[in-house]
C-alpha cells in the first residue's frame, strides 16, 4: 500500500513540472525579440589650440658657492701675541688693526739702527772733509796720489756705510710695523686660531696661521656643463644666434636651497678651456652681486644660464603629452574629430607649459583632457579650451 502511494506521489510532481515547463516555452514564444543594442556615445575630451608665444631658454645647472677673494692672514715677523683686535666671525674693513705682536724688540733695533745712522753721517762727513783737505794738499804737492786714493776710497766706504745703515732702518721700520697685522681685504673674518701670549712664528716659510677672511659682496658661482650643452653653445655662437659666454657677458639667475624663485642675478665671468677628462664636463663661473651678504661661501645654488631665444614657439600641458618607451607623443583631431597620433619633440618647460619643438603646428586641437578614453582612430565629441600661462591646467 505504502509503495503504490508514493509511485502515485512521484507521478503528481512529474506532471506538475512537466506543465511549467509547457507555460514557459509557451511565454517564450509569445515575448516580442529584442532590437539590436543602441551605439554608445563618442568619448567626451577637451582640445585647444597649442599656446603660441615668445620665449626664452634658460638652462639648469647646479654651482657652488666661492668667495672671489680668500686670505690666509700669518705673521711676518716672529713673537709674542700681545692682543686681539676683532670680533670672531665679524665683518671687517681692508686696514682693520686685527692683531698686534709684541713690537718691543723690533723697536729697540730700530732705535739702535738710528744710532747707527748718527755714527755713518758722522763718519761720512769726516770722510768729506779729509778728501776736500786731500786734494787741496795735493794740488800743492804736499801728498802723494796715493795718499789722495785712499782719502776718496775712505768717503765712498762712508757713504756705502750710511746707505746700509739707512736700509737697516727701513727694515726695521718694516718690522716693527707687521708687528700690527691688518686686514688685507674686506670681508668676514673666522675665528682665530692664535689665542694672546701665544709665540706666533713669521716669515715665507711654515708661519703661524693666525685667521681667514673671505670677501662676500660680489661672490663667484662655479658650475660645469656637459659636453652635449658646450657643443650645444658653441654651435649656437658660429650660427650667430647666442653669443659665446667666452666673448659676452651672457646673464644668469642663482636660486638658493630654501627659495622657489630665481631671486638673484648674475652675468658670466668665465668659461674653462678644456673638458675634464675624469668627468667629461667643462667648468663655467658667473658673478653674482650680493649686497645682503645672504649668499655665503660654500652654498650650493640652482643655475640658470641663457640657453637660446627669444624666439616665437609653440607651448602645451605636460599633461597632454602621452609616452611610449621613449617615444612621446600628442592626440590631435582631424576635421572629422578623428583621433590622430602626432609625436612631437618636447623643449623645456616655460611657466609651466611645455615647449614643442617640433611635430605640432599652430592649428592643431590638441587633446588636452580626457586622454584616457581615446585612442587613435576613435571619433570624439570635441570640447573647445584655450591654453593660458596663468591657467593651471588639468591632468
Amino acid at each position: 500500500m505504502n509503495t503504490l502511494l508514493r509511485k502515485h506521489i512521484r507521478y503528481q510532481i512529474h506532471l506538475f513540472f512537466a506543465f511549467v515547463l509547457m507555460m514557459l516555452a509557451a511565454c517564450e514564444k509569445n515575448a516580442p525579440e529584442a532590437g539590436p543594442a543602441a551605439a554608445p556615445p563618442p568619448p567626451q575630451v577637451t582640445v585647444a589650440l597649442p599656446l603660441v608665444k615668445d620665449v626664452t631658454d634658460w638652462d639648469e645647472f647646479t654651482g657652488r658657492l666661492y668667495a672671489i677673494e680668500s686670505v690666509e692672514v700669518r705673521p711676518r715677523v716672529s713673537g709674542y701675541l700681545q692682543s686681539i683686535h676683532f670680533e670672531e666671525g665679524s665683518l671687517v674693513e681692508a686696514g682693520d688693526l686685527l692683531y698686534v705682536i709684541d713690537p718691543r724688540p723690533y723697536q729697540a733695533i730700530l732705535d739702535q739702527t738710528k744710532a747707527e745712522l748718527s755714527r755713518s753721517k758722522a763718519a761720512l762727513e769726516l770722510a768729506e772733509n779729509d778728501l776736500a783737505r786731500a786734494e787741496k794738499l795735493y794740488e800743492s804737492r804736499a801728498i802723494s796720489e796715493e795718499e789722495l786714493d785712499s782719502r776718496g776710497s775712505q768717503k765712498r766706504a762712508a757713504m756705502a756705510s750710511l746707505e746700509s745703515t739707512m736700509a737697516a732702518i727701513n727694515a726695521a721700520k718694516l718690522n716693527v710695523e707687521f708687528t700690527h697685522i691688518k686686514a688685507p681685504i674686506s670681508g668676514r673674518i673666522s675665528r682665530t686660531h692664535v689665542t694672546k701670549g701665544n709665540l706666533v712664528t713669521g716669515g715665507d716659510f711654515d708661519s703661524s696661521l693666525l685667521t681667514t677672511i673671505v670677501s662676500l659682496d660680489p661672490i663667484y658661482v662655479y658650475f660645469t656643463a656637459d659636453e652635449q650643452s658646450v657643443l650645444h653653445y658653441t654651435r649656437m655662437d658660429m650660427a650667430g644666434t647666442r653669443k659665446s659666454s667666452r666673448m659676452t657677458t651672457n646673464p644668469v639667475l642663482l636660486r638658493l636651497a630654501d627659495e622657489e624663485e630665481y631671486l638673484h642675478k648674475g652675468k658670466m665671468d668665465f668659461i674653462d678651456n678644456q673638458i675634464d677628462r675624469a668627468t667629461g664636463t667643462m667648468r663655467g663661473r658667473a658673478i653674482v652681486d650680493n649686497p645682503e651678504y645672504l649668499l655665503i661661501p660654500g652654498m650650493f645654488a640652482d643655475v640658470k644660464l641663457l640657453g637660446e631665444g627669444p624666439y616665437e614657439a609653440l607651448l602645451i600641458p605636460d599633461s597632454a603629452i602621452s609616452v611610449d618607451q621613449t617615444i612621446r607623443f600628442v592626440y590631435v583631431l582631424d576635421e572629422n574629430n578623428t583621433v590622430e597620433q602626432r609625436q612631437i619633440k618636447p623643449g623645456k618647460l616655460q611657466d609651466g607649459l611645455r615647449v614643442i619643438r617640433s611635430g605640432l603646428n599652430k592649428e592643431d586641437r590638441v587633446i588636452i583632457n580626457g586622454l584616457q578614453r581615446v585612442r587613435a582612430g576613435v571619433q570624439v565629441s570635441p570640447e573647445t579650451s584655450t591654453i593660458a600661462v596663468s591657467v593651471k591646467q588639468q591632468g
